[in-house]
């Protein structure tokens, strides 16, 4: 599934469509210098690229201005007087953006009261993208650019929380079972969450894994398979969607999942391992329980791990190596493992959790500035779901998300 939501950008505001990606730090869109970004998306959208000139709040960045230098870790050394800030941004799947910051109004609806907001707006500094590459070229389910949610100084939580709009925690809530779901900044009081330490100094959102279950049996694998040090790990990204596993790791849990069919034949479909069956998944096949740090588990079910592709049931597990050479022997956990599920990402307090969820339901959000608290309705948001979203809200930030199937 692709989960996007809507935001209002520059002076008068235009809408832009933006993937949520918890993977990335850089918030970008599409600009109108852009001769290979598509005009056109198969999701039913209106594309619209960003053009600085056409907004009167908006304003370039050079390679000299204290944010460039800090995103780059220090002063580029092409950096000549009114340059403009470049970027350039690749991504696990191959691919990429590269264009130039800006800086313009963000705007927004913040909660006022229970399903009331008003608008407001930040300025904040993103990337004007000129080129992309990959799978971003595609018309088929081209969006306008991505909203990175990383823990970085450059990312759009953290320009807002620098400027005293919010306190970095947020959280979302992805339904598969209705479509779309919640995103939300802001301290999310209910429903409770239990937690596990984010592992300090990783640019990505990084957990320790401690073990795993196949249907209530521990899997014995090689010691520190999930150690932290580089190349390995545990990231939990909502940008992706599906998990990719080392390939031992992998192996044993294809082993176990399969135990009692050893005579079930399994089609390679474009790196899917894959299968026919008759009945409930469910009932056939094993919960996957991965255990982290301080007790937190994490039950995936086979509806969750199993997709159907036509009339095959294809496994969403995946080794690493087919996702990135440099994560072979990472564990990532994309929205596979946590759709249907509230997250809850404090780093404030540098903790993530999560609880199953009915993403469309309420949540009840606290005002760190009042201390109310407002009850926020997945239905009150929006009227439909996929990409028919009629309120592209944030509040306190919270937005609707909308979804679209891939596979």
């Amino acid at each position: 599934r692709l989960y996007f939501t809507q935001i209002g950008i520059g002076t008068p505001a235009k809408s832009y469509y933006v993937q949520v990606d918890t993977g990335s730090d850089i918030l970008w869109v599409n600009c109108v210098s852009c001769d290979t970004c598509p005009r056109k998306s198969g999701l039913g959208i209106e594309l619209t690229l960003y053009d600085p000139s056409g907004s009167s709040s908006g304003t370039g960045v050079t390679c000299g201005q204290e944010f460039c230098v800090a995103t780059h870790g220090g002063v580029l050394p092409s950096c000549v007087p009114a340059a403009p800030c470049q970027y350039s941004i690749s991504y696990g799947d191959g691919s990429s953006t590269t264009g130039f910051f800006v800086t313009d109004f963000l705007q927004y609806n913040q909660v006022s009261g229970n399903s009331q907001t008003s608008l407001a707006n930040t300025s904040i500094t993103f990337g004007c993208g000129a080129k992309i590459g990959g799978d971003l070229g595609s018309s088929s389910q081209a969006l306008d650019g991505i909203l990175g949610f990383g823990q970085s100084n450059s990312s759009m939580l953290s320009q807002l929380a620098a400027a005293g709009k919010v306190r970095k925690v947020f959280a979302h809530c992805l339904d598969t079972i209705n479509g779309g779901g919640i995103f939300a900044i802001g301290d999310v009081v209910q429903p409770k969450v239990s937690t596990t330490p984010l592992v300090p100094g990783m640019p990505h959102y990084n957990v320790n894994l401690e073990a795993i279950d196949v249907g209530g049996v521990k899997l014995q694998l090689p010691t520190n398979i999930f150690g932290i040090e580089e190349s390995k790990g545990t990231i939990i990204d909502s940008g992706t969607t599906l998990a990719y596993l080392p390939g031992v790791v992998y192996n044993a849990i294809m082993s176990k999942v399969f135990a009692q069919y050893g005579d079930m034949p399994l089609k390679n479909d474009q790196d899917f391992q894959c299968f026919r069956y008759s009945g409930s998944v469910d009932d056939g096949f094993p919960i996957i329980t991965f255990h982290f740090e301080g007790g937190l588990p994490l039950n995936i079910h086979p509806h969750d791990y199993l997709f159907q592709n036509g009339e095959l049931y294809c496994m969403g597990f995946q080794t690493g190596g087919l996702q990135t050479k440099d994560g072979k022997d990472m564990v990532l956990l994309g929205d596979l493992a946590f759709s249907n599920r509230l997250v809850l990402y404090d780093l404030e307090n540098q903790v993530i959790g999560w609880t199953d969820y009915n993403c469309s339901s309420s949540i009840k959000i606290k005002d760190d500035k009042t201390g109310s608290i407002y009850t926020v309705n997945a239905h009150d948001i929006s009227s439909g779901w996929r990409f028919q979203w009629h309120k592209p809200l944030f509040v306190l930030l919270v937005t609707a998300l909308c979804s679209y199937t891939m596979f």
